[in-house]
């Protein structure tokens, strides 16, 4: 396993996900937590098949990591096969590889409000929470119900206000944040049927 250099201590975000195909609106949520959060880096774990979606939905993988690191041009952001080294298949597996390298810095797992809505539906979701701290930004249709989900509902008295997300590296987990951002109209799934992208009507609050 090589995952990417950093720094003994340094806050690193870990952005994990099929990106079928990668788009503006995950640079922008990556860039969102970078400076919410308060992170060093942001790390792109290109998921080499989400065990909940079909491989169709998924798309070659090869593909799907150069499109990423084509998107995510930030000097913080670095795009990683790391998932693909471990020969993780689920999150909850990721994280149970990367103990290790978790140990030597405050790592954070950053997700859209859609993963929080459908989290307990995750293999083995209870270790993700347990692993380490959970950065939660809003997206389109999903914030309501993702905070009226069941995970977060087990989870509720280990929410930090909205107001201090930049905590969340620095706390044991379970510890979890919603971080309302602007909302961004990109859908993976609308680009790859050839969709149109529509603006939002406004943004979260």
């Amino acid at each position: 396993m090589r995952p990417p250099p950093f720094g003994e201590g340094q806050r690193i975000g870990l952005f994990g996900g099929s990106f079928n195909p990668a788009h503006r609106g995950h640079y922008m949520v990556a860039l969102y937590a970078l400076k919410r959060l308060q992170l060093d880096w942001v790390w792109w774990l290109v998921s080499p098949q989400n065990p909940l979606k079909d491989s169709a939905e998924t798309g070659e993988y090869t593909a799907r990591l150069a499109a990423a690191r084509k998107v995510a041009t930030h000097p913080r952001f670095i795009v990683s096969d790391l998932e693909r080294q471990i020969g993780s298949r689920t999150t909850a597996e990721t994280l149970e590889r990367l103990q290790p390298v978790l140990k030597r810095g405050r790592f954070v797992w950053i997700m859209g409000a859609d993963s929080l809505a459908s989290l307990d539906r995750w293999n083995d979701w209870l270790e993700i929470p347990a692993a380490l701290p959970l950065a939660v930004l809003a997206r389109p249709g999903y914030s309501i119900r993702a905070l009226a989900g069941t995970a977060a509902i087990r989870y509720d008295r280990e929410r930090v206000p909205s107001s201090f997300p930049a905590q969340l590296p620095d706390l044991i987990p379970p510890a979890w944040s919603f971080v309302p951002m602007p909302l961004r109209p990109e859908s993976s799934t609308a680009i790859r049927k050839g969709k149109p992208v529509i603006s939002p009507a406004r943004s979260a609050p």
